[in-house]
């Protein structure tokens, strides 16, 4: 069991790393719409939010030698289940033809106020 740092996603803001990868699956942690150079949210609707948590997802991804297409499960987090369509739509672009396991939950907060979170567990090749 190794862990995973990305140099390019957002600094972890708590006592947790990127992701763990055991054997062949990665355990990453959830992205927030963090700007990695600023650390802050700068993107205001769901939409926005969710491109750059998956943007964000993606640098851990590759940082293990994974990507999108990797992915076997995602859980995502949001602040508010009425914005699900709109996230809905968004996450279907970002994941194309590839459709992962899914769980979406409604959750009264996220840090620093997020409208959206997003973790996943995938398989990397050998």
């Amino acid at each position: 069991m190794q862990p995973v740092y990305a140099e390019r996603a957002p600094k972890a803001i708590g006592p947790y790393v990127h992701a763990y990868q055991s054997g062949r699956l990665l355990f990453c942690s959830g992205q927030t719409p963090l700007d990695p150079d600023t650390m802050a949210i700068e993107a205001a609707g769901i939409e926005d939010q969710t491109r750059v948590v998956l943007r964000n997802l993606e640098v851990v991804l590759l940082a293990a030698g994974c990507n999108r297409r990797h992915v076997l499960k995602t859980t995502v987090f949001l602040k508010n289940f009425a914005d699900f369509e709109r996230m809905n739509k968004t996450y279907a672009e970002f994941f194309g033809d590839h459709r992962p396991a899914r769980s979406t939950v409604e959750v009264s907060r996220l840090p620093k106020d997020a409208l959206v979170e997003i973790e996943c567990v995938a398989e990397c090749p050998e």
